[in-house]
Order: structure tokens, then C-alpha cells, then sequence
């Protein structure tokens, strides 16, 4: 039996039709950068996090950027996030001309720890980015306390968190900003590439909308020095048909996380992920940890079983960060766990029978000592 990571072909399947039919509205519109399209997922998208406002960019890297400029972090400033997420999140601080700034993450979570936040706030510091990893929110009542109090804004990194709850609250709802990816392999995936900022602040979002457009207000009126960060109307329009699948998607995800769960539960040598009490996880990625997790996926995949890593190598440990003189050792957590996770088939369409083989070929792999 083969089973891939992902599998973006059996969606499509399902929705093909009617996503033919709105890239056909686009073309009859010729509404192909910005527009009507776009507009329309906003307001979706905004009613879909609990938010006031949605601004559509054109990736996720843009958004975390432009929430970032709106909020005027720049040049000598510090933002404090965690090691353990894809290079973006400190990208973007970067390309602000600030510095970012990292603390471990939790054991059970692998998002941020937020006890170890007021000792890595400085003078410097001007915003927090937690990081809403693999689908589940960090604790962010803790971390919203100590931004308060310490003046800061908070925006959510809820990349691969789409429709994620905490306490009843939707991912990107919470902070000052959330910040989203519409790569085609996320929960809510675009047919390339998009990205959106979600806020409740109105002066935030007349802000990124002017700094995604060059920073005009209208044409050829430049407010703000800006970029080209606008969202395609085509997939403004897919997202807009892929949004209303997103909750019933989702539930499938949660499904397939259980019945990992229950083969899973109790094989010596595998860790599963963990559901936190004060939320709902959405299973982007159903990431186990175990040792020697590279010969476990090579003989997965002599199995034909497909897995990935996210991510093998923390950021301060990127020879991109090299400057920050971070070694091995700083954030304990984050390194332990980058060393052991493995990212195993996840997505709705996946079937028990696929999820039982996945199961039973690790438990053997693991009792014969394969990764011994």
C-alpha cells in the first residue's frame, strides 16, 4: 500500500467543478490582480477568524512582514519568537532591519514557553511573534498578559493554524495581528501563492492595505514606502470555494489524529503529539517524535510510506542566523525535539486503512529494533 505525505490531487477531486468555475469568473472579469475576488475572500476570511478586518497578500512571508511594518517595528528593534518554525517568521523581522529574538518552547506543544518571556524582553523589544506550530495555538492568555503590561503588540504567526481555537477564540483573532499562509499544502491552501493579515484595528488594516500596494492610498499617491504584496484574484476566488470545505476538512483531520492516537498510544519509543486542554488542534502536520528518526523514515519509505520533517534544524542553528552567535545548546527544547520529529501523512482525504498500515509498519519497525 502506498501512502503519500500528502495529497493534494484527492481534494481537488472533490471541488474540481467549482473551482474550474470561479477561475472562470476571474478570467470573464479579468480581475486578475486585487479586486472583487479578493475582496470577497476577505470578508470570508475575516467572519471565519472572528476578526474585523482580512487584508489578502500574496504569501505568508508577506504578511508577517507587512503586520510588522504597520506596527512599526524597524531598524534597532527586537522581536522575540521561538527557533523552532520555519525560517519566515525570522525573515520577516529581518527585513524589517530588526533582530529576532528567541525563547524555548514548551515540552508538550513545542510553542512558546511563557515563562521565559520577561527575561528575553529588553528596552529594545517592540512586538512578540508566537508561533502557532503543526495546527495548535500557543498559550497565549500568559503571553497577551505580559505584552500588556510591557507595552507590546503581539502578532500570531497562525501559518499552519487555520480555523485552530483557543479557549473558544479562532487562531489570529488574539494578538494585535495574525498572520496567515495559503501554500497550497496548508489546511486552506491556495493553487500557489497567498497570504493574509487578520486584525480588529482599523487604522492596521488601511495601513497594510497601503503597504501591500506600493503604500498608496490611491493611485499613485504614496503614503508609505511600501512593496508589491497583493493577493491574485484567482486565488482570491479558490480560497473563497476551499473556505467553506475548511470545517468539514478540519474535523476530518482531528478524526485521522484520533485513530493515529489510539495505534499509537503507549509504543515505547514514539511520542505523539498532545492536544493542549485549552484549545482545538487542527492537525496541519500529526508530527510524533522518535530517535533515530531519519532510519525510521527510510524505512518507511522502503515501505512506501511517506513522511517529512518539520523542521530538522532550528533557526538559530541556520547558517543564515550564524551572526547571532547562538550555539548549540541555547533553547534545549526546540533542539531536542527538531532532532526527533517526524511528520507522518496527514490530511483529510487519508484513510484508516492507510493510518493502520502507518501505525502497524512503525510498530514493527520498532520492535525489531530497525532503529536501534
Amino acid at each position: 500500500m502506498k501512502v503519500p505525505f500528502l495529497d493534494l490531487k484527492a481534494q481537488y477531486e472533490t471541488i474540481k467543478d467549482e473551482i474550474a468555475a470561479s477561475i472562470q469568473q476571474v478570467l470573464d472579469k479579468t480581475a486578475f490582480a486585487g479586486g472583487p475576488f479578493v475582496q470577497k475572500f476577505e470578508g470570508e476570511f475575516a467572519a471565519f477568524c472572528g476578526t474585523k478586518f482580512c487584508e489578502g497578500v500574496g504569501n505568508g512571508t508577506d504578511a508577517l512582514w507587512m503586520a510588522l511594518l504597520a506596527h512599526g517595528v524597524g531598524p534597532g528593534d527586537e522581536v522575540i519568537t521561538v527557533p523552532d518554525t520555519f525560517i519566515a517568521t525570522a525573515e520577516a523581522i529581518s527585513f524589517c532591519g530588526a533582530k529576532p529574538v528567541f525563547v524555548d518552547v514548551e515540552e508538550q506543544t513545542y510553542n512558546m514557553n511563557p515563562s521565559l518571556l520577561e527575561a528575553a524582553i529588553t528596552p529594545k523589544t517592540k512586538a512578540i511573534i508566537p508561533v502557532h506550530l503543526f495546527g495548535q495555538m500557543a498559550d497565549m492568555d500568559p503571553i497577551m498578559e505580559i505584552a500588556r503590561k510591557r507595552k507590546l503588540f503581539v502578532i500570531e504567526d497562525a501559518s499552519q493554524a487555520h480555523g485552530a481555537e483557543y479557549k473558544g477564540r479562532f487562531a489570529g483573532s488574539i494578538g494585535d495581528a495574525g498572520c496567515f499562509s495559503f501554500y497550497p499544502g496548508k489546511n486552506l491552501g491556495a493553487y500557489g501563492e497567498a497570504g493574509a493579515v487578520v486584525t480588529n484595528d482599523e487604522e492596521m488594516d488601511k495601513k497594510i492595505r497601503m503597504l501591500r500596494d506600493h503604500g498608496q492610498a490611491k493611485k499613485y499617491h504614496h503614503t508609505y514606502i511600501g512593496w508589491n504584496a497583493r493577493m491574485d484574484g484567482i486565488q482570491g476566488a479558490i480560497l473563497s470555494v476551499k473556505l467553506k470545505q475548511l470545517g468539514k476538512w478540519t474535523e476530518a483531520r482531528r478524526r485521522n489524529a484520533r485513530v493515529y492516537d489510539e495505534l499509537l498510544n503507549g509504543v515505547h519509543g514514539v511520542v505523539p503529539p498532545k492536544e493542549a486542554p485549552y484549545g482545538k488542534h487542527v492537525y496541519h502536520l500529526y508530527a510524533i517524535r522518535v530517535a533515530n528518526r531519519d532510519r525510521l523514515i527510510s524505512a518507511l519509505a522502503e515501505k512506501e510510506i511517506f513522511c517529512g520533517i518539520h523542521y530538522p534544524i532550528p533557526v538559530h542553528l541556520l547558517d543564515a542566523y550564524k551572526s547571532l552567535n547562538l550555539g548549540e545548546g541555547s533553547f534545549p527544547v526546540a533542539e531536542k525535539s527538531a532532532s526527533e520529529f517526524v511528520s507522518l501523512p496527514m490530511f483529510p482525504e487519508l484513510t484508516r486503512e492507510q493510518i493502520e498500515y502507518v501505525a502497524s509498519e512503525i510498530k514493527k519497525l520498532i520492535s525489531q529494533k530497525t532503529l536501534a
